[in-house]
């Protein structure tokens, strides 16, 4: 991540993150509410300590259900405070006292039943509240949010997206060159990877040399929905919109068919791709199609407040997006759990067949790679 083209300049301040699981609180936004009947029990979380692949599997022996009867909208880090839904299946039988699950690390906020199943990417966003300490240049970062809560952040997928040291990575590269990979879910998490490092580069490319400027026949997406449209040339009308964030700015989600953008937009991509022609050739071989992702993240609701202990910071993303984006634009901060965890590398080097549990941060049994790989297929 470090080589990417960062939009206001590399931050000047440094910074801890999650010295303790409580600097690091996320909770989900649903886009809807549970019917209150239904096969499906919808439970609200609050966890610590675990990761998103064992509170499932808790559930699923608690309720005396099979391990694919529980689901959930998206994965979240074991070393955080995090609250979450998750739906269990229960056709026909009484509702578990789901309290009785209540622990020191683990609490039932709530349940209810519902019509439909919960399925991963079923999120408007999450919510996150990041505690800063040891921080340094304060008047730095705060100048930064004010422009991030303007204009926003390049929307770059987060480097938890490619695995520790880029291995997923690699390893999609290596199978798009003919390396057998029979996990179907790996497959998914190697091509995802790919895709993720083409978008990377484009939004890197694109900002480096034109800003947040917009070019001619730009493919441009409607706020809150994946559809699109090409804007051969940027009238006082369509300008209007794009000021007023009705219409977002894109790049690539690289796949089989025709680049949608065209004119200029259309060369940009293209010189930013230049040396990536591979790429582009496997994920198009491997039946992944054209899509778009938006350029910029734009953070909602994001305050911040100085407190003894730091620099607390509270904003909004929807689905999808990394809050490690939005961090890399305002300081240099290191993340104390995870040089702790890569300390334990050292005695014990992670291979392909040690696959990494994204959410966690932990080395991953057989399940919660399968997961993990879900969940980040889902966010494409």
């Amino acid at each position: 991540m470090s080589e990417l083209h960062y939009l206001y300049g590399k931050p000047l301040g440094t910074a801890d993150l999650r010295t303790q699981n409580s600097d690091f609180i996320v909770k989900e936004i649903l886009p809807f509410s549970p019917t209150g009947e239904g096969e499906h029990h919808m439970l609200h979380v609050r966890k610590e300590g675990f990761n998103t692949v064992q509170v499932a599997e808790m559930i699923a022996k608690f309720a005396k259900v099979h391990p694919k009867e529980v689901t959930y909208a998206g994965q979240k880090d074991k070393n955080a405070i995090t609250e979450q839904w998750f739906g269990v299946r229960i056709p026909g039988k009484e509702t578990p006292l789901w309290n009785d699950l209540n622990s020191e690390r683990l609490t039932i906020l709530s349940s209810s039943r519902h019509s439909k199943k919960l399925r991963i990417g079923a999120l408007l966003g999450n919510r996150f509240i990041l505690t800063l300490r040891n921080v340094t240049h304060v008047e730095d970062i705060i100048s930064r949010i004010e422009k991030v809560a303007q204009i926003g952040v390049p929307n770059y997928f987060g480097e938890q997206r490619f695995g520790h040291d880029g291995k997923n990575l690699v390893f999609g590269r290596q199978m798009m060159a003919g390396k057998k990979v029979k996990d179907r879910n790996k497959r998914s998490m190697y091509l995802s990877a790919v895709r993720s490092n083409l978008f990377n580069t484009v939004v890197s490319y694109r900002l480096a040399n034109h800003g947040t400027k917009p070019l001619a026949g730009d493919c441009v997406m409607l706020a809150g929905s994946k559809s699109f449209f090409v804007t051969p040339e940027w009238d006082l009308v369509v300008l209007k919109r794009l000021i007023e964030k009705d219409i977002q700015l894109s790049a690539p989600l690289w796949g089989r068919g025709m680049m949608l953008p065209q004119g200029e937009a259309a060369a940009v991509e293209t010189l930013a791709l230049t040396e990536l022609a591979d790429d582009c050739y496997g994920l198009e071989h491997a039946g992944l199609e054209q899509e778009r992702r938006p350029l910029l993240l734009e953070p909602q609701a994001l305050k911040y407040e100085q407190t003894t202990e730091g620099l607390v910071l509270e904003f909004v993303l929807p689905a999808g997006s990394f809050a490690t984006s939005l961090l890399r634009e305002l300081v240099n901060y290191q993340d104390v759990k995870e040089q702790q965890w890569q300390a334990t590398l050292v005695q014990e080097p992670v291979s392909e067949t040690t696959t990494v549990n994204i959410a966690a941060n932990t080395p991953a049994t057989k399940t919660e790679s399968t997961e993990a790989a879900s969940s980040i297929e889902a966010k494409l």
